[in-house]
């Protein structure tokens, strides 16, 4: 018998909170990768175009590119703002984190959730036996306590490339955030 026929038998045994349970980490499962790789390489074009308007402040270069973070709060006309600095910073902090705390919610939450269909899927079994559904010998039991815990493993298995993504895209946002804060300072200090 191959996986795929083990899997089949498995959904035809189970109930709806398992059909419910399963679902939920799939679609976790899908926006945890989704997020990843999405924001992996939007904050990858990003840091890559601050990293050189920082090069380029560093040689006293002007050229202000207006899809920057910090460029949008310099106008060739004004005199820097400290304050208008400020709010760039903010608004960049606030953008390049986005779905972090997604991230976070599901890496968090996956192995309550598969915990929780493994709980049913239990209470369910036992129910059974209980009410005279075959004995209740190790035999019987077994093999169901095995099939509760697929809600768990699926859990757990969501839950480590929720977390894995989450580190990975905070560094990629601690470096990006050096970036700007590095230009803050040059802007601030050209300023005067």
């Amino acid at each position: 018998m191959g996986a795929f026929d083990l899997f089949i038998a498995f959904l035809s045994r189970s109930n709806a909170i398992t059909y419910f349970v399963l679902a939920w980490l799939s679609f976790y499962f899908i926006i945890t990768i989704w997020i990843f790789i999405y924001r992996y390489f939007s904050m990858r074009e990003k840091e890559r175009d601050e990293e050189k308007y920082l090069n380029a402040l560093l040689v006293n270069q002007g050229g202000y590119a207006f899809d920057l973070a910090l460029s949008k709060c310099v106008n060739n006309q004004e005199e820097i703002s400290k304050e208008k600095l400020d709010i760039c910073v903010t608004r960049a902090e606030v953008e390049i984190t986005k779905g972090l705390s997604l991230l976070s919610i599901i890496s968090s939450t996956s192995p309550f959730i598969g915990l929780f269909g493994t709980v049913v899927s239990i209470l369910d079994t036992f129910s059974q036996l209980g009410s005279g559904g075959g004995g209740s010998s190790l035999s019987v039991i077994a093999p169901a306590i095995s099939e509760a815990l697929v809600a768990t493993a699926a859990g757990i298995f969501t839950a480590i490339p929720a977390y894995s993504a989450h580190i990975a895209l905070k560094r990629k946002a601690y470096i990006y955030l050096q970036i700007i804060n590095q230009q803050y300072k040059l802007l601030l200090k050209n300023r005067a």
